[in-house]
């Protein structure tokens, strides 16, 4: 089980969860965050922190939030686009940094500032 970002933070990246997560689990694509499963320890730090109320344990997904629990983990599972291999785990969002691309599903959503990116 794992706590899983959904739609909130896309466009937002609000962040206040980032510090608050003791193994570092939560890693920065373009427009949103994601936590990695196989790095969360559940603890649900993120969760009470979240000022956007976009993170959930992953059987507290709301039925409309349901697509960010694959979505999550396909950001270290799938080839991400301009990448040649998945990110898998890489032991650390601070050490790897912001890897500035989203998944598929991230990247189709309307952009929430009515902006097309450049």
């Amino acid at each position: 089980m794992t706590y899983v970002i959904g739609a909130g933070c896309v466009d937002v990246m609000d962040k206040s969860c980032v510090p608050e997560c003791p193994v570092d689990c939560i890693y920065e694509g373009d427009r949103s965050l994601y936590i990695n499963p196989d790095e969360c320890v559940d603890c649900g730090a993120c969760s009470v922190i979240c000022r956007v109320d976009a993170i959930f344990y992953e059987t507290d997904l709301p039925e409309d939030q349901q697509r960010h629990l694959a979505d999550n983990e396909a950001f270290f599972s799938q080839v991400l686009p301009g990448r040649d291999a998945p990110l898998g785990s890489p032991d650390g969002a601070v050490k790897l940094g912001r890897v500035g691309v989203d998944t598929p599903l991230v990247a189709s959503l309307p952009r929430r500032d009515g902006l097309k990116k450049p």
